[in-house]
């Protein structure tokens, strides 16, 4: 890839087995925006029984569909779940009617299918760990989703599949794609989303080209401040992800996984001391972790999970090893904070976590 392009769009191929390159952008228009505060939609969870207490937060939870034996048969998605209110089930006075306000998950379907004489769903959070059962559900007030937010990518030199469907040689669906953003090297540099190509037309920007109109999900605007600092490349000064909220340092550990090249892992036993001068929140920890293992803009996982994976190799470390926490009583103050409806680990649990992995957790 050169330079002279900002973005590659890539897609399925005919057998929708491999991706393909579909077509190299210079420019994408509007593609940075904040987005609007997810829909939250409420829902009745009817002749539900927990297994314990009702808990007011529910966070990330987890229906599984069952059928007439009790066996699942697939799971649909509610994040950042909070209990509204709870009453005596009317037709079954040992069961509990639950309120409940949510934002539904993207990629699935809008209501969950029901398979025939189901018995209901079971209530899992985000751990796996069972929360309880409910006979049905249904969904308060449908909320209307917000118009879907347009980007057009200028200047697409377009190939493949792609091109014949816009020079209209061939009628087929454009399956499964997405948008990376590149580096001044050509090589990518982000993510940058799920595009829906909606219209297209030559582009003044040269013969040949196209610029093709898309709807997707904005990148956020603190992107802005964050990409051009991986433009020529992974950065070589550490904390350049200090001085962004919680949103932008999500954001840079895109780049930094991107960036993240797989080589020979150190051996087993070796010291890595970590900066936590700046660890106030749970992203900022995944930030420091990644460069005290592997160095300015290193990566090494950005949840629990992915550190979990980390570990298995590739990324730069060998368990067991050491960790030293410097200024670990900025963490200890910060993480852990209870919103509404989601929890981040507290400094304990992340403790808990590393040890757990075969770290050797030394605070300094």
């Amino acid at each position: 890839m050169t330079q002279d392009f900002g973005f590659a769009l890539w897609g399925e191929d005919e057998d929708h087995e491999d991706e393909q390159l579909w077509a190299l952008c210079e420019a994408a228009e509007n593609l940075f925006a904040d987005r609007p505060a997810p829909t939250r939609r409420r829902y009745e969870l009817l002749g539900c029984v927990f297994e314990g207490d009702v808990p007011s937060a529910l966070g990330f939870l987890v229906l599984t569909l069952l059928d007439k034996n009790g066996e699942a048969r697939g799971e649909w998605y509610l994040e950042d779940a909070r209990v509204l209110a709870v009453r005596v089930c009317a037709r079954d006075l040992s069961r509990l009617d639950v309120t409940v306000e949510a934002v539904r998950s993207d990629q699935q379907p809008d209501y969950p299918e029901r398979v025939p004489l189901s018995v209901g769903f079971g209530l899992v959070d985000a751990q796996g760990g069972p929360l309880g059962h409910c006979r049905d559900l249904a969904e308060v007030l449908p909320a209307e989703d917000p118009p879907p937010h347009s980007v057009r990518l200028l200047g697409c030199a377009v190939r493949g599949p792609l091109l014949d469907v816009l020079e209209r040689r061939k009628k087929r669906r454009l399956g499964y794609r997405h948008l990376d953003a590149l580096d001044a090297s050509g090589e990518v540099l982000a993510h940058a989303g799920h595009p829906d190509i909606v219209d297209w037309q030559p582009s003044a920007r040269g013969p040949g080209l196209y610029d093709l109109t898309v709807h997707m999900d904005p990148q956020p605007s603190v992107a802005t401040g964050i990409w051009p600092l991986w433009w020529h490349g992974r950065p070589v000064t550490p904390n350049l992800w200090a001085p962004f909220d919680r949103t932008g340092r999500d954001h840079w550990l895109g780049p930094a996984l991107h960036h993240q090249g797989r080589g020979v892992d150190r051996a087993a036993g070796h010291t890595y001391r970590l900066d936590g001068r700046h660890v106030t929140d749970e992203a900022g920890f995944f930030c420091a972790l990644g460069e005290a293992i592997n160095g300015p803009g290193g990566y090494f996982g950005r949840c629990l999970d992915g550190v979990s994976d980390a570990l298995c190799g590739n990324f730069g470390a060998t368990r067991p090893f050491t960790l030293v926490w410097h200024d670990h009583e900025v963490a200890r103050r910060s993480l852990g904070v209870q919103p509404l409806t989601w929890r981040p680990a507290t400094f304990e649990e992340l403790l808990a976590f590393l040890r757990n992995e075969g770290i050797e957790v030394v605070l300094a």
